[in-house]
């Protein structure tokens, strides 16, 4: 596979496995700052997805239906919801020979939906929640057109590669934004409600509540979120699946530029594998998640250099 068409793939998974995080995490957000009197504000997700000065989030922050509108809707901010599905679009237009005919169709049509002045609207300023699911229902549906009808080939690794990273990636993220929830003196009897809309932001509340039936418990989320390997959103799910499709392209790949992201990929995957984070160590779990993402950016730069050709 040619190196551009392989990036166009990887890329297009990225986005749209961003798009679906985003998307998850903004409507928690507006649904916990409906609901908890201990909210910590939009600024967090306007710092992250947003690309707006400090002095237009200060004044952002007063109105929901502009951040959300910010977020989602915004064709001048270069990280919404929209540019991403925009950005996947492209991608998947210039690789249609390589992607199945119902997943550039599936694609095409979410591209049409977030388009739809009355869906902005509704998601703005009548019912975000019932905005939000339709798009993320336009997310499953993409993900589940992925799954069930492109061949098992190259290009299918690569939109793995993409998928997984970015999915580790947005995992990170999410903790980093969320760690406040983790102290010890955010706990209480019943456990910590931010806990839950953590849980929430990953998809993971069901599977904790049939696994650990019980008090939300900090450790315990957090262990999930790390070591679970039945849990999809984990970052040990996500670093096996990456190394899984990473293999796949063994007997495809020069040995050196093979070797080397397999390394890296490894490297990381081991470090969370044997890592034993307390949420007692504030610092500890500061500076593993730090050190976690610089680490899933060597492998992206890796595949940058050794596949795609990009310095």
């Amino acid at each position: 596979m040619l190196s551009r068409v392989a990036d166009t793939i990887y890329w297009l998974a990225r986005y749209m496995e961003r798009t679906q995080s985003m998307l998850q995490v903004i409507r928690i957000s507006y649904i916990t700052s409906q609901d908890e009197h201990r909210y910590a504000g939009w600024q967090p997700l306007l710092d992250n997805y947003g690309d707006l000065s400090p002095e237009e989030i200060r004044e952002a922050v007063r109105n929901t239906a502009d951040i959300i509108g910010h977020l989602v809707f915004d064709k001048s901010n270069a990280v919404s919801v929209y540019n991403n599905i925009v950005r996947g679009r492209e991608n998947a237009r210039a690789v249609q020979d390589h992607i199945t005919k119902e997943v550039w169709q599936s694609l095409n049509e979410y591209y049409h939906t977030i388009r739809q002045e009355d869906l902005a609207r509704q998601t703005m300023l009548e019912d975000p929640v019932s905005g939000l699911d339709l798009l993320l229902r336009q997310g499953l549906l993409f993900a589940g057109t992925v799954q069930y009808t492109m061949p098992r080939d190259e290009g299918y690794a690569f939109l793995n590669l993409g998928k997984f990273l970015e999915r580790a990636l947005q995992t990170v993220d999410i903790l980093r934004l969320n760690k406040l929830a983790f102290l010890p003196d955010r706990q209480h009897p019943m456990g910590a409600p931010e806990l839950r809309y953590v849980l929430y932001a990953l998809y993971g509340h069901e599977l904790y509540s049939k696994t650990h039936r019980g008090i939300l418990d900090a450790q315990t989320v957090l262990n999930m979120i790390i070591h679970d390997t039945d849990f999809p959103h984990s970052l040990s799910y996500s670093l096996r699946q990456l190394m899984r499709h990473c293999e796949r392209l063994k007997d495809k790949s020069l040995p050196d530029n093979y070797e080397q992201v397999h390394f890296l990929i490894g490297k990381v995957k081991n470090s969370v594998t044997y890592s034993t984070i307390s949420v007692d160590d504030a610092a500890q779990l500061s500076q593993f998640l730090l050190q976690l993402r610089n680490e899933l950016l060597e492998i992206a730069n890796a595949l940058n250099k050794h596949y795609f050709g990009n310095s």
